[in-house]
């Protein structure tokens, strides 16, 4: 698609957006994921100006802020009923003008939008993202890599946001259910723990830490393969892990 079919379809959907959807207000998910020992973010490349932008959207008018967020990543992913939690809310006066700089003020799009951010993390294997017509691709972007591309409006300060967001909740709350295998080695988890935290652990403090919080079941299996001992294998206990959700984290 180029540049000026792309610019119509932004002004077809302006039309559509001022009969359907609340000015001034909208909703942005960053929904992380673990692979590779890595972690990423769910982005969609847009038609216009090809850059990206986070698979956000706008609230309908007749529909509550939450229902909204769920709406719009079911869309992008298929899936319902993802755990999210709200971080943040954005409103710098010009956060969307540059990007739309090319059309009338009259733009819906092109209004001052405040914008509701929430995070969740998934299992990336579980999710296959979805384009919409306004997108030439939605897919997981590594962290390390979101400073070779271009990142639209303040969806950069967005990200960051939630990443620091997610670093603090993890010194209180229990993480992983979302993001590991069923079965995982402490090895795994700390990888994860590694990658949110963007630094590494001494692994004999994180191993007899995580242990210490009760929310790890040992299995009587081990990881096979490998030319070293087959590690053991562990799973979260939902029981203690929801608890932990709950009510916080002690002995850490």
């Amino acid at each position: 698609m180029n540049d000026m079919d792309s610019k119509e379809q932004i002004i077809k959907r302006s039309i559509e957006a001022k009969e359907i959807y609340l000015p001034h207000i909208s909703a942005d998910p960053v929904i992380f994921g673990f692979d590779q020992n890595e972690l990423k973010v769910l982005l969609a490349k847009m038609n216009y100006r090809k850059q990206w932008l986070l698979p956000g959207g706008y609230v309908q008018k007749d529909e509550d802020l939450d229902d909204a967020i769920s709406r719009i990543l079911e869309s992008r992913t298929g899936l319902k009923n993802i755990f999210l939690e709200e971080f943040g809310v954005f409103g710098k006066k010009d956060r969307s003008e540059y990007y739309f700089e090319d059309f009338d003020d009259s733009l819906f799009q092109k209004q001052r939008f405040i914008s509701v951010g929430y995070y969740a993390l998934y299992k990336s294997s579980a999710i296959s993202p979805v384009a919409d017509e306004m997108s030439e691709i939605c897919e997981w972007v590594y962290i390390k890599n979101l400073a070779e591309i271009e990142l639209a409006m303040d969806h950069r300060e967005i990200i960051e946001k939630a990443l620091l967001t997610l670093r603090e909740k993890i010194s209180y709350k229990p993480i992983g259910y979302n993001l590991l295998p069923e079965k995982f080695t402490l090895q795994e988890l700390q990888k994860l723990y590694e990658a949110l935290l963007g630094k590494t652990l001494n692994r004999g403090n994180f191993y007899r830490k995580i242990k210490n919080l009760g929310i790890l079941k040992k299995l009587e299996e081990q990881r096979r393969g490998g030319a070293h001992k087959s590690p053991d294998l562990y799973s979260f206990d939902r029981e203690n892990y929801a608890k932990a959700l709950e009510n916080g984290l002690s002995n850490w």
